[in-house]
């Protein structure tokens, strides 16, 4: 009985971009085993995405889309990224989610209800209520659990990728070119580490959220994707633009949760205390639909001018009660939860750290520098974002790529040698020390205080060179308490957290030109 496992196709992560891409490359033949660290595998970021997805508007045509896109990212986006999304994103929303799938998205007259988004100059923006990223995660999971090619493995941490460089025990295999042949993933559960060797693999992994104090994305969001692939020498870039998202609840003994976007498409307002709205004084057209980036900037001015915590989004003024209960449920009632009535109260928010425009550089196929390894999703860079997001890319992005990296492994798989997989020896534990939480917890903190500070809406020299300091240091002494220590999901994660913190802010340094949501004062 060998003591790994074998695959056509290893994905690490369970999203809109692995799923996708499971699901294709599964109705193809192909072996597929899908790893997410979550025990339950609908809780990925695609999950907690409440915004909705580009499909198509009336009269809408890609060249205005295109338009929108490159307003957003400050004209920095990759044309060639901005085009495919434009030109494929509906067909594959209409053929993939809504056709195939039958994702519950809102109906109005028997058709899809669109939504106006900040950025977009049309209503082009279709929602499952004000969870759609939860609807199309559901339906996705369900589709792959009835697929008898796809493996899903729910509970497992990725600890590295596989490759010859760092890991065959053969020398000449050394100097071949970098490729991935899988990954060592630990089983949470048994704190076992297993091999799975791939002729293929995708990462899907996410963003980096939870490295920064204030984030709207889930526990697992601790850049693990991007810390892999960069120890396995692939390119990254673009990984001084994190998007803050303007308005998450802010409230004591409260979690930092989202309040979408698609609140003042609706004709929410910003405010203060007094139900004054302040956005027309920073951009008289957009006002509260200005891109993110923007909104956030003058967010974090208002709170400095006013030396308040929070701002608030005005609801009550501007939306019906009913149409609050029956387009935002969930958010109503999250809100109500923690005794902030949306139809009746301001809702107190300010900008938290919601996605990261950066990543793993690829192609327009997903190909990453590293020879058979993809990303697909908030991990990767294709360009489509450049400096900044704009509304309710992220989940098309990951439909698109997940289904054009799907299509390339497909095409080229047949190409593969075979893994000569003794020349790749099982995990050894480096050491023996049961790691501390407590010492977990504070280094953890420590990044995100210091990101939060240093690296995060306003930036300058002096914090960043700070922040590049003692990121350093603290990841010296994290890697040596990795080297002792037993291994475990959590001080994987703190791993990948100093390293993710460590490559945003080199590329926050090194940027001195203030672009979309990488703002330096000098």
């Amino acid at each position: 009985m060998p003591d790994y496992i074998d695959t056509d196709i290893l994905i690490i992560g369970s999203g809109i971009g692995g799923g996708t891409a499971a699901l294709r490359l599964a109705q193809a033949g192909l072996r597929v085993t899908v790893l997410t660290r979550a025990k339950d595998p609908h809780n990925t970021n695609t999950a907690w995405a409440q915004g909705g997805i580009i499909y198509k508007g009336h009269d809408d045509r890609p060249e205005l889309l295109q338009t929108d896109i490159q307003n957003a990212g400050a004209h920095i986006c990759n044309p060639e990224a901005v085009k495919i999304l434009s030109e494929e994103g509906p067909i594959d929303v209409k053929r993939i989610l809504i056709d195939e799938l039958k994702v519950p998205f809102d109906v109005h007259d028997g058709e899809v209800s669109l939504a106006l988004e900040g950025g977009h100059g049309m209503a082009r923006i279709i929602h499952a209520a004000d969870a759609t990223g939860a609807a199309i995660e559901t339906s996705l999971i369900e589709a792959l659990r009835r697929e008898p090619n796809v493996t899903l493995l729910p509970g497992y941490t990725a600890v590295d990728l596989i490759t010859p460089g760092h890991h065959s025990t053969n020398w000449q295999s050394k100097y071949a070119p970098q490729t991935c042949l899988g990954a060592y993933a630990l089983e949470i559960a048994t704190g076992e580490v297993k091999r799975f060797f791939a002729r293929r693999t995708i990462l899907a992994t996410g963003g980096l959220g939870q490295i920064f104090l204030y984030t709207t994305n889930p526990v697992g969001s601790r850049g693990d994707g991007l810390a892999m692939a960069y120890r396995a020498g692939a390119r990254v870039m673009n990984c001084e633009y994190v998007q803050f998202h303007p308005t998450s609840f802010v409230k004591q003994g409260a979690p930092r949760f989202l309040i979408t976007e698609a609140v003042r498409g609706d004709g929410g307002r910003l405010c203060h205390a007094d139900g004054v709205p302040f956005m027309h004084k920073y951009d008289a057209h957009w006002k509260d639909l200005a891109p993110r980036d923007f909104v956030s900037r003058s967010i974090y001015s208002e709170m400095l001018d006013h030396s308040v915590p929070n701002v608030y989004l005005d609801f009550r003024s501007y939306i019906s009660p009913q149409r609050i209960q029956e387009h935002f449920p969930n958010i109503f009632k999250a809100c109500m939860q923690f005794g902030v009535d949306a139809t009746k109260d301001l809702v107190p928010v300010a900008p938290a750290a919601h996605y990261f425009c950066g990543g793993v550089w690829v192609d327009d196929h997903g190909c990453t520098t590293i020879d058979r390894l993809y990303a697909v999703g908030e991990v990767s860079c294709t360009g489509l974002h450049g400096g900044n997001r704009l509304a309710s890319t992220s989940l098309l992005e990951g439909l698109v790529w997940g289904v054009r990296a799907a299509k390339h492994v497909v095409m080229h798989l047949h190409a593969d040698p075979p893994i000569a997989v003794d020349e790749y020896p099982a995990w050894q534990q480096t050491g023996d020390e049961q790691p501390d939480p407590a010492l977990i917890a504070q280094d953890l903190s420590v990044i995100q205080n210091m990101m939060w500070n240093y690296v995060g809406l306003v930036r300058n020299r002096h914090r960043l060179s700070r922040a590049l300091s003692e990121l350093r240091h603290l990841e010296s002494e994290i890697e040596r308490f990795y080297r002792v220590a037993r291994i475990s999901d959590e001080l994987i994660g703190l791993r990948n957290a100093v390293r993710s913190a460590v490559i945003v802010a080199q590329a926050a340094w090194e940027n001195k030109q203030s672009i979309g949501c990488h703002y330096r004062e000098n």
